[in-house]
């Protein structure tokens, strides 16, 4: 038998956090049908931000990497708010927003740390489609935010490899 997304992150030396409570007017995440939508996730850990500021400034690639895994971490929070049981869990799309200086182009290497743990987690289900946009400023200054759309799948169906 297949591990479950849990006993991934088990492997991983991660648990699922609580979900992370909005910011402004809006709810974490929202269940349309056969989809989860969530909100932007920040890399919040411990309720706070691991980092504030541009990446290719103050905040270097490494640690914007890290941050993004961090963001989808909180974003496996959200879906399994939504969900409960997270093998029934397909990542369809992610976009990643760094925040970043004009000359920093590495964008779709910082969101690599939410695309790899999606994959480590969900395996096969965790393959997605993905967009990293570099943008000038991020709420509380977070140097990324993260945000995906999940289909839940048929019982039968889940699991991943």
């Amino acid at each position: 038998m297949a591990a479950t997304p849990e006993q991934r992150l088990a492997d991983l030396g991660l648990t699922v956090p609580d979900v992370v409570p909005p910011v402004a007017a809006y709810v974490p995440a929202v269940r349309s049908g056969d989809h989860v939508y969530t909100a932007g996730q920040l890399p919040m850990r411990d309720g706070a931000l691991i980092t504030t500021g541009k990446v290719g400034d103050a905040v270097t690639a490494e640690v914007a990497t890290e941050c993004a895994r961090q963001c989808a971490l909180n974003a496996i929070a959200a879906i399994r708010s939504q969900v409960g049981d997270l093998t029934r869990v397909r990542i369809v799309k992610v976009v990643a927003f760094v925040s970043s200086t004009p000359d920093f182009t590495g964008q779709p290497g910082v969101a690599n740390g939410a695309s790899e743990l999606f994959g480590e987690v969900f395996g096969d289900n965790g393959v997605h489609a993905r967009s990293a946009v570099g943008v000038p400023v991020l709420p509380l200054d977070a140097p990324v935010e993260v945000e995906v759309i999940a289909e839940i799948l048929p019982a039968a169906a889940g699991g991943g490899a």
